[in-house]
């Protein structure tokens, strides 16, 4: 069994088995149309189900951050019981027809899910890379990244085959797929939960004893800057990413499934790439501000060469893989830069707060790229809009978020200094 003791069978394979499982959440919009179409239902009410998940997700793991710190073993088959509860539940829903089941199902029960399932393999990541940080939740949150590349295929053959209008042959397949894939993932999800372990050596009543003072880090001036910033990160990725379709038809180009499957492999690559660069900086924070500029940059060469042609075509694709990557990235980062200012001892709890950004995000981000264009009917206002947004996180990532560790309470610092030791 010592074979089996090691960073890769206890902690990557555990992270990557359970975040490819909820990251599938992300494959909403290949069969959202296909929920409405067989229930009768506007697409835009059904869409609501997206939104309420996302939300609850970032809710969830905020105030759950403290019972993923006391048992990874719990949290992890919690989140396995949920996940899997809500995505059964969604199907069931779908045969009844009943839209407030699918919110409650796919949204609310599911949603718990994600956070908790979301947030459990973190910090056990840090622990086992305690020199690679960045690496190490760049491998987890990787899977969340690729689960849409990895189920997208899976997906589309269980939903089968169309018709020239692009409905279903076979309208019964959306909710057996639902079944299907929730047989699937409780599968995965429990091996994860089953192998994951913190290292010998962690002395789990460190956490146990320890209080924390929600208020106290609410309050600091470096939280909410890195809140700020995430928030702002996630909205400007979610306002481009949501119109990714319409700009590439804009701009005339046909291969929006090529561009799609591109974006999404930078979109994961992103977060493994962003956050193992960090672990070479000196501030952590130099990340952000590297994916600011480079968003930026990617988002201003096309509005200063304004017109139409290859290179136009070739620098709106570029900004949307620079955007994705930057999107991916900004998840990867955060928590070895929340550990670096405020310590491992209750990163999952901190992880947990500043992900309610997520929450927030996952409400305003499309809804902000709608009321631009509702208003303007311009993709350049809204590409200024997002490059301003962007602009506002470069300048709190610059001068709120300071380098240098958070000076902790005394008992805070003590249980610091246990667990870095132990």
């Amino acid at each position: 069994m010592n074979r089996f003791e090691n960073k890769w069978m206890r902690a990557v394979l555990p992270a990557l088995l359970i975040h490819c499982s909820i990251g599938t959440v992300y494959c909403w919009s290949l069969f959202k149309g296909d929920i409405a179409a067989y229930m009768g239902q506007d697409v835009g009410d059904v869409e609501w189900a997206f939104s309420i998940a996302i939300f609850v997700l970032g809710m969830s793991a905020a105030f759950g951050g403290k019972f993923v710190e006391r048992d990874i073993q719990k949290s992890s088959l919690l989140a396995a019981v949920f996940f899997v509860s809500g995505m059964a539940g969604t199907g069931f829903s779908i045969v009844q027809q009943s839209l407030v089941g699918v919110y409650i199902s796919y949204g609310v029960i599911m949603g718990v899910g994600l956070g908790i399932g979301y947030l459990t393999p973190v910090k056990t990541l840090m622990l086992w890379f305690k020199e690679q940080k960045g690496l190490a939740t760049g491998l987890a949150v990787l899977g969340f990244g690729l689960a849409k590349v990895i189920a997208s295929p899976l997906i589309g053959k269980l939903l089968g085959a169309r018709d020239s209008e692009g409905v279903l042959i076979s309208p019964e397949n959306i909710y057996i797929m639902f079944y299907i894939l929730a047989g699937i993932y409780m599968v995965m999800m429990v091996i994860g939960h089953l192998l994951i372990q913190k290292p010998a050596g962690y002395t789990e009543a460190v956490v146990q004893g320890q209080k924390f003072n929600y208020i106290e880090v609410l309050k600091n001036r470096t939280f909410i800057g890195i809140w700020l910033m995430f928030y702002l990160n996630i909205t400007c990725g979610l306002a481009l990413i949501s119109q990714e379709k319409g700009i590439l038809v804009f701009i005339g180009f046909g291969a929006v499934g090529l561009v799609s499957s591109l974006t999404a492999i930078f979109n994961a690559g992103g977060r493994l790439m962003f956050s193992a660069l960090g672990d070479q900086l000196k501030d952590r924070n130099a990340i952000y501000k590297l994916i600011f500029l480079l968003s930026i940059t990617a988002i201003l060469l096309p509005l200063l060469l304004d017109g139409n042609g290859a290179l136009m075509t070739f620098l709106i694709i570029a900004l949307l893989c620079i955007v994705n990557a930057g999107y991916g990235g900004g998840f990867s980062s955060l928590p070895p830069l929340l550990a670096d200012r405020f310590g491992l001892h209750a990163i999952s709890t901190v992880h947990g707060l500043a992900l309610s950004a997520w929450a927030i995000a996952g409400l305003t981000g499309n809804q902000l790229a709608t009321f631009v264009l509702d208003q303007t009917g311009s993709y350049n206002v809204l590409l200024f809009v997002i490059m301003a947004l962007f602009g506002v996180a470069m300048l709190i990532s610059i001068f709120v978020v300071k380098p240098g560790k958070v000076e902790l309470s005394s008992e805070a610092m003590e249980q610091e200094k246990t667990l870095v030791t132990s």
